[in-house]
């Protein structure tokens, strides 16, 4: 029996290669909680993509609230923080929380989250958030660098194949271009 792995879903091109490479592994649920997204036409776009390729797949994804004014509240006073900052930290731990209590709610093995397969986030940093929650709500994260074994390059693969919707920013209005 493969183990229950609740893995947090940022957009589609992220989770392209790893749905697919971790499903061989795991009993696979996706979990698409992103109230950092500025706008609920970003939030039903990247959603949308998320949903048509787990279904292609085969695999469960479990649709978590759309809560950006919540989302703001954690965030309020590192608005111009550089991406990559305070603010990032602070979402990284809103979104990373929210999987880990319903993995453990659910009784889900272990969690972790596609967030670590972009060149622009750091596992150095998402690594140590993920083990926090983790201890706090007692489930395990599986704390992996999806970026190594040219895995990005394979789900820019995948992006273009399925013809994915693929934005160029983190998805926060604080990241989009001029505001960087």
């Amino acid at each position: 029996m493969k183990p229950k792995l609740l893995l947090h879903v940022c957009c589609a091109p992220c989770a392209g290669h790893l749905l697919k490479e971790l499903q061989k592994e795991f009993d696979l649920t996706a979990y698409f909680y992103n109230p950092n997204l500025d706008s609920k036409e970003e939030h039903q776009k990247r959603l949308v993509e998320a949903e048509k390729y787990c279904k292609k797949l085969g695999i469960d994804l479990v649709k978590g609230d759309y809560n950006h004014k919540e989302w703001l509240e954690m965030v309020k006073g590192f608005e111009n923080e550089p991406e990559g900052g305070k603010r990032c930290l602070k979402c990284f731990e809103m979104r990373l929380g929210e999987i880990a209590k319903f993995g453990k709610e659910n009784n889900f093995d272990c969690f972790s989250t596609t967030l670590t397969i972009s060149p622009y986030k750091s596992t150095k940093v998402i690594g140590p958030i993920g083990r926090e929650v983790a201890r706090k709500f007692e489930v395990k994260f599986l704390d992996k660098d999806f970026g190594k074994r040219d895995r990005f390059k394979k789900s820019l693969e995948i992006c273009k194949e399925e013809g994915f919707y693929r934005q160029d920013y983190c998805g926060c209005e604080f990241s989009r271009a001029g505001n960087r």
